[in-house]
């Protein structure tokens, strides 16, 4: 599915992918058992309109192991590496949170069904005193990199594990010296600045038992400080707030989109002039919360305003709207509801026992705005092995939120 043109893996540049890949056919979603003696799976998702098979899950990928915690995945090259034509994305990274195990699938051999490829056991990452990897990005020399947010014992320690794309060994840690940052996160390096930029969850022993208030006590040190309340439309000011869960931006530059996991609401920015963004788009999904201590004391105005549920092709949407991922062309934004298993737990409890979910919002690229597709669902609490949570999603070619470029348009 990649525009190659002969060479590399990936596009050339944003543009290139922008204005020349193709309408996207096939979707990979990372799934999540809430029962932790069950495995995880990729589930292959059908979004081509054309197919018999559209909106349904056509193929599942197992891990093989119980409890893993899939959680983010990424490439064994992209669009960093696209001028060397010796190299292929035909790997798909899958990181597992809970047994710090990492899993190459094998996605181009025949990428309708993919097949596990090889399984970094955990004993590996834990060697270089790392646990709970998150991120995955490929580098232009051809390695992997993988964020991680705790030691071996699970304390908070924000580093990044290397990978051999050819041979997928572990060779050791990113990071030099002594000094590691506190806590890790996600991750993204921008080339033509020589920079990376990295943020931070928490200690993987506290986050991972659920959202505790009390758990958000400590010293930072160094804060930018970034107002709520710096977007407006019709000279309205809106906040971005409620437990912002995933942000994307079109490859022209000219949408930014995230979501309010907790508020269940998905909104779109034009930000063609990056000093004044401004709310074009918003869609609500679900946002309907446990009647939890810890959670109470969150809530808000807006929160006990918050509209009925959304309805989809006769289901109720349980939970809300979490990770994202927009196509190459920019006018479908695809939306999944699960933000990681004991959190969606506490949060949306009716979701993890009815299945969450994956829908498509239709987008408006030339005056902004977007509208849920009332065709387009794919409800995961009809699956063979018990209702699961769909986490992030990739397509096979590369998309929106998985390359980097080292050349500029």
């Amino acid at each position: 599915m990649a525009c190659c043109k002969g060479k590399g893996p990936g596009y050339a540049s944003p543009l290139d992918a922008f204005k020349n890949g193709p309408r996207e056919e096939l979707m990979y979603v990372v799934c999540i058992q809430p029962d932790k003696t069950k495995q995880d799976y990729l589930a292959t998702v059908d979004v081509d309109p054309k197919s018999p098979t559209y909106s349904q899950v056509i193929h599942r990928t197992f891990t093989g192991s119980p409890g893993d915690e899939l959680h983010h995945s990424g490439w064994n090259v992209c669009s960093s590496c696209h001028d060397d034509p010796s190299l292929k994305r035909d790997l798909l990274i899958l990181p597992a949170l809970n047994s710090a195990k990492v899993f190459a699938v094998d996605v181009g051999s025949d990428p309708r069904k993919p097949k596990m490829h090889k399984v970094i056991d955990g004993s590996e990452m834990r060697s270089f005193n790392c646990s709970y990897p998150h991120t995955t990005h490929c580098l232009a020399t051809g390695e992997i990199m993988i964020s991680t947010m705790g030691d071996k014992d699970e304390n908070g320690k924000g580093d990044f594990v290397l990978i051999d794309s050819k041979t997928l060994k572990m060779t050791g840690t990113w990071t030099k010296g002594n000094k590691t940052a506190n806590f890790g996160y996600d991750f993204w390096y921008q080339p033509y600045h020589d920079v990376m930029f990295s943020t931070e969850w928490g200690a993987p022993k506290r986050f991972k038992r659920f959202y505790k208030t009390s758990d958000g006590t400590w010293k930072a040190d160094k804060v930018i400080d970034v107002p709520a309340k710096k977007v407006s439309k019709d000279g309205v000011e809106s906040e971005i707030n409620g437990l912002l869960g995933d942000i994307i931006i079109s490859l022209d530059d000219k949408y930014l989109y995230c979501s309010c996991w907790m508020h269940g609401d998905v909104r779109q920015y034009d930000i063609s002039d990056p000093e004044h963004p401004k709310l074009t788009g918003r869609v609500q999904l679900g946002g309907v919360i446990a009647s939890d201590p810890d959670i109470k004391v969150l809530e808000d105005k807006e929160l006990k305003e918050r509209p009925e549920q959304v309805t989809v092709k006769g289901k109720t949407l349980q939970g809300a709207c979490q990770m994202l991922q927009l196509s190459l062309d920019g006018k479908r934004l695809f939306v999944s509801s699960s933000l990681y298993s004991p959190w969606d737990t506490q949060f949306y409890p009716k979701m993890v026992k009815e299945g969450g979910w994956m829908v498509k919002l239709d987008v408006d690229t030339v005056n902004g705005g977007m509208k849920l597709d009332p065709d387009f669902l794919v409800h995961f609490g009809e699956e063979p092995d018990g209702p699961a949570l769909p986490h992030e999603m990739r397509y096979p070619g590369g998309d929106c939120t998985s390359d980097i470029w080292l050349a500029s348009d």
